[in-house]
């Protein structure tokens, strides 16, 4: 059974130098091993295509075969990596806490520790009729988030 660490450490040798990540591997029963990579801008088809050859040719078939799939995480994937936190500034997100919290705003800031999202709501006045705008920033850790998820504008 191939490992999933080796898999890890040839893409880690394929990617040095340049700003492409790991978002998830994925070793399974009959060895199917499943890829997912990105990068800051975006991954092309030839970056996994390239991947995808190196690792072939890596591996033994011989003593072990495997099936394998290197492709970049679907739009309505959740965050799985810090990177990906980064790659998504600037645009709209959900985010589920732990403790079940919903929040949809703009990703404004991220780095290793959690992120920052502005959240634009509508709220009763406090005195008087009607509605107001309220724009709040929330600060996250990654460890209180369940579930990230980009906005796709339709």
């Amino acid at each position: 059974m191939i490992k999933k660490q080796t898999i890890i450490d040839l893409i880690k040798t394929r990617f040095e130098g340049t700003d492409k990540f790991i978002v998830d591997v994925k070793v399974l029963a009959g060895n199917k091993i499943e890829i997912y990579v990105d990068a800051p801008q975006h991954i092309v088809i030839a970056d996994c295509v390239g991947l995808s050859r190196f690792i072939e040719g890596s591996l033994d078939r011989e003593k072990d075969d495997f099936e394998l799939q290197v492709s970049s995480p679907g739009a309505t994937e959740s965050f799985k990596v810090k990177e990906q936190y980064k790659k998504y500034l600037n645009t709209k997100v959900t985010v589920t806490t732990k403790e079940g919290a919903k929040h949809e705003g703009v990703l404004i800031s991220a780095n290793d520790e959690g992120f920052v999202l502005e959240e634009t709501r509508r709220e009763k006045k406090a005195v008087g009729k009607g509605n107001q705008t309220v724009v709040e920033n929330i600060t996250l850790t990654y460890n209180q988030t369940k579930e990230t998820k980009s906005v796709l504008p339709f």
